[in-house]
């Protein structure tokens, strides 16, 4: 259900065919059989199952070596304090890996992939996770909410200009009413992109934490935004699943009076991200045109489909 919030690029072409070849590359570095991979997602990550139970992660660009490794240390950390999350696979090599200028990580399937967490069991998981300290020596960064935003609109090849410009103009707004914000919450470790398609089933029917890249210090806010969205704006979240979500947690972000500024922060960095990859297909160049014709005239959302 997610949209990918996953690093910036490099600015070069990444579609499946240069995703595939990069896989081939690290399977045989690591030990692992490429053959009958098959592609879960392509955005700012390509994210394949091997026929083995094991999930690979390729970033655009190395210079987000530094992040998968960080995200290996917060999957050690969270697993040993008890919160289930992914863990890295036994690899026959040092993890990250670096190929073509990619970013390459290996990690143990939760599950069949398919199954995803509710929101009642993403609200107790992570009602866990912000009541928790980071280990000496882990080192998570300060969130930055446009971090990769702006950096993603400028790379992007196939983005009118017209709406390049609409959006870095809307983020220059909003990161000002960010900044006069006041949470509700206390800041501390976050998750980044916290939503039930990052929480999978394992094979007991147990949630599983994925997608670790987006860790750091900052508001629990953010990590409650993208649930609150989901039902508000977009509908993709019944009443009742929003309702089990607040019960899970404690709080409803949306009762806060930032919700109006972080909703619409958090809508924004989703179009950055699909802006870039809109020369990808027909599909995410249509929904990503619907988008902006829903942004730029005020009008509902109800017809978004996730990506």
């Amino acid at each position: 259900m997610a949209d990918d919030d996953g690093g910036g690029g490099n600015g070069r072409s990444f579609g499946e065919a240069e995703a595939r070849s990069v896989l081939t590359a690290a399977c045989g570095g690591a030990g692992f059989d490429p053959a009958g991979a098959r592609m879960l997602r392509l955005g700012e990550h390509a994210v394949f199952r091997l026929g083995a139970p094991v999930i690979v992660r390729i970033g655009r660009s190395a210079s987000y070596a530094d992040a998968a490794g960080r995200e290996l240390a917060v999957s050690a950390w969270l697993n040993s304090s008890g919160v289930p999350t992914v863990r890295a696979a036994a690899a026959g090599a040092d993890q990250p890996l670096i190929v073509d200028d990619r970013v390459v990580t290996f990690w143990q399937a939760a599950g069949d992939g398919d199954s995803y967490g509710t929101t009642g069991e993403l609200a107790v998981l992570l009602r866990r996770l912000h009541s928790m300290t980071p280990p000496v020596g882990l080192d998570l960064p300060g969130f930055v909410p446009f971090d990769r935003s702006r950096r993603r609109l400028l790379d992007a090849g196939h983005l009118d200009e017209v709406d390049r410009s609409f959006l870095l103009d809307r983020i220059d707004r909003l990161d000002d009413a960010y900044r006069g914000l006041r949470f509700a919450l206390p800041a501390g470790p976050i998750h980044g992109d916290a939503n039930v398609g990052n929480l999978l089933h394992d094979d007991s029917g147990a949630p599983v934490l994925i997608d670790l890249d987006g860790f750091a210090t900052g508001p629990r806010e953010w990590d409650l935004i993208l649930t609150a969205i989901y039902y508000d704006l977009y509908g993709w979240h019944t009443a009742d699943e929003y309702a089990a979500f607040v019960d899970g947690y404690g709080f409803d972000v949306m009762t806060w009076d930032g919700y109006p500024v972080l909703r619409d922060i958090r809508e924004t960095v989703m179009l950055a991200w699909m802006a870039q990859n809109i020369g990808n297909d027909e599909a995410t160049a249509g929904e990503f045109a619907k988008r902006m014709r829903a942004v730029r005239s005020g009008g509902s959302r109800r017809d978004w489909a996730p990506f």
